[in-house]
């Protein structure tokens, strides 16, 4: 990693925290349930100089229909496309200008709205709006300035609920809700001080006080390259820093490793040696009878081919891995995915997976294969979209030798990263025709100029004084989803705010790392929890028992929960019956250890009381009676 030399570029996505979408008069909710159901299949269209953006041609490529889910609650006839966009939501115009002003960005004069073509499904319209608020500007981090290249507002997409292959499934609930996005330019570093970069900028963000929390509010895309490459790779979808890092590494290595082959490929073959696709040969009749259960599950739908590429010149190239698990022919199998192809076979790898030598051998000598020094790539599939990922391979392919190509990929939350489609190009950008353009005067930024959030660090030294926090936990729950409700929890129960946001920090962060869903834990029930602990209902041991209850999905309510745990406040009364029932049943252990019985003692009080009464109470009281017990026989 020392001698790899990365750049890397952020483009952050920060939902804002309005009421209403940024077209209509929508509320910003989650829904529920959907109450209605409408299909779409969208297509390319040409941008105003009557080009079509490559990626937007590769997602028509894929043949998808696409189902879209409404509520009433969340979504009109804006949404559906139905009816014309209303005008911009000034709250939301507001907090990008705010934001604008602290980043130092140069905020222009009239504000366009443009309409960025998307086709994937996640836009009703097939296109995404967007205007330009600002550019240029910095951001300050340790004495250092980065830099800002642009700040946007845009409209956020639609949910993904389920893609089977022919249908895309979508919500419409939060297409629509504002989103600001940031694009910084391109720092170098290593993965921990450029991940350092991306959280500075979401605290600032969150200074505010206008911007939306919780999982999938702030979504980062990141730009990079390693080693001066002129390939650019975007990768989309990265939702939090711990997986930011991962996927900073990953693609750092995979990049560093497609770059060592093309040496090796450049090194060891002359370019004239290497002959991409010259013949493709159907090879359906020598798998008929193959014994491997993936072709045959592949065959036993009549409407599959399998179809041979010869690659002449590329024997030893497919599976070649400057580092474990980074090689071509992993690279092909995830192009071919997305076009809805399993993946893919290739003559480094085979005899495998069932398929025989004798196999093998008929198809080297159906293309006319030298051993020595050519390969091959089988692929089965439906044969309408043969054609279209056949084209593919051999695209990718021509550009081994160039090293790393630049495409979009998408993160996976162990921070791998996979092929999603060809890097859009400017031709995807035309003006909207249906919102006037908006000017911004001196008028308008003069009072939005006080409203420019403080530092970060008189931030939380504001908040460890407010609510008597040391400055660790006060960073914790600031930079935690739960920050709002923590603030509402603080105001409304007498409960320590200490307690209140160490549980929602350190105790929850511990539930996930163990596996557990976090987002079952929404606002309304951690304010059931925890009033009902400042009622005297449960005990402050109780939470972490219905936490993990509910982060398991072992219960569905909090009520429920209590039932199952059998949770209950027990009177004083009680309490000092069990403690006594306990102390007589272990006087044997008093009389041996005296005051050092206690911890015996509590363990099996916590046995009958976990979740029923304070810990500290039960220990007070342990000690109190065994004070008593001893000085009596003295």
């Amino acid at each position: 990693m020392n001698e790899i030399i990365l750049k890397v570029g952020f483009e952050i996505h920060q939902q804002l925290s309005t009421k209403n979408k940024l077209f209509c008069n929508c509320k910003c909710l989650e829904a529920e349930n959907y109450d209605s159901i409408f299909l779409r299949k969208l297509r390319p269209a040409h941008s105003e100089l009557g080009s079509y953006d490559r990626a937007s041609i590769f997602e028509f490529t894929k043949m998808r229909t696409i189902k879209y889910h409404s509520s009433y609650l969340s979504s009109c006839l804006v949404e559906a496309d139905e009816e014309p966009p209303h005008e911009i939501n000034r709250d939301a115009m507001d907090t990008a200008l705010i934001i604008s002003l602290a980043l130092n960005s140069n905020i222009i004069d009239e504000i366009n709205v443009m309409r960025k073509i998307v086709i994937d499904g996640s836009n009703t319209s097939g296109f995404q709006r967007t205007m330009l608020i600002s550019y240029g500007g910095h951001l300050q981090i340790d004495g250092k300035k980065i830099g800002v290249q642009t700040i946007c507002l845009e409209e956020d997409s639609g949910k993904l609920l389920s893609d089977d292959g022919k249908f895309r499934e979508y919500g419409l609930d939060r297409l629509g809700i504002p989103l600001i996005e940031i694009a910084l330019e391109p720092v170098t570093g290593t993965p921990t001080e450029i991940v350092k970069i991306a959280l500075n900028l979401g605290r600032l963000l969150r200074t505010t006080k206008r911007v939306a929390r919780g999982l999938g509010s702030i979504r980062q895309d990141v730009n990079i390259s390693v080693n001066n490459g002129k390939g650019i790779v975007e990768i989309k979808g990265v939702q939090r820093l711990d997986q930011l890092i991962k996927v900073i590494e990953y693609e750092t290595i995979r990049q560093h490793g497609l770059i060592l082959i093309a040496e090796k490929m450049n090194r060891e073959r002359k370019s004239n040696d290497i002959i991409i696709g010259d013949k493709i040969m159907d090879i359906t009749n020598i798998f008929m009878d193959s014994s491997s259960k993936i072709v045959q599950k592949v065959i036993s739908n009549k409407e599959n081919i399998f179809m041979a590429i010869r690659v002449k010149g590329f024997k030893g190239l497919f599976g070649f891995e400057p580092y474990p698990d980074i090689r071509i022919g992993k690279e092909l199998g995830e192009l071919v995915r997305f076009y809805g192809f399993g993946g893919l076979f290739h003559s480094d790898e085979l005899p495998n997976y069932g398929i025989t030598d004798i196999e093998v051998r008929k198809v080297n000598e159906i293309l006319d294969i030298d051993i020595s020094k050519d390969g091959f790539i089988i692929l089965g599939g439906p044969r309408e979209k043969m054609s279209i990922a056949i084209s593919a391979i051999c695209d990718r392919l021509n550009n081994v030798s160039s090293g790393v190509p630049s495409e979009t990929r998408a993160a996976r939350i162990d921070g791998k990263t996979i092929y999603s489609r060809p890097k859009p190009g400017s031709a995807r950008m035309y003006p909207e025709t249906d919102i006037a353009p908006f000017k911004i005067t001196d008028d308008l930024l003069v009072p939005l100029k006080e409203k420019v959030p403080k530092s970060w660090n008189e931030t939380i030294s504001y908040l460890a004084k407010k609510y008597q926090l040391n400055k660790n936990l006060a960073e914790k729950i600031f930079d935690s989803n739960y920050f709002e409700i923590f603030e509402v929890l603080s105001g409304l129960t007498k409960i320590s705010p200490s307690f209140i946001a160490s549980k929602l920090t350190e105790d929850i962060l511990n539930f996930e790392r163990q596996g557990y869903d976090s987002s079952i834990l929404n606002n309304n029930i951690l304010l059931d929890i925890f009033k009902r602990l400042d009622s005297g209902l449960i005990a402050k041991e109780s939470i972490n028992l219905i936490m993990e209850k509910l982060m398991n999905r072992t219960t569905k309510s909090v009520d429920e929960s209590i039932r199952v745990l059998g949770i209950k406040s027990i009177s004083d009364e009680e309490l000092e019956k069990i403690i006594d029932k306990i102390i007589e049943d272990n006087v044997l252990i008093i009389q041996e250890k005296g005051m050092k019985a206690t911890s015996a003692l509590m363990g099996k009080c916590m046995t009958i009381l976990r979740g029923k009464v304070n810990g500290k109470k039960i220990n007070d009281l342990i000690n109190n009676k065994l004070n008593i017990i001893l000085n009596l026989k003295k």
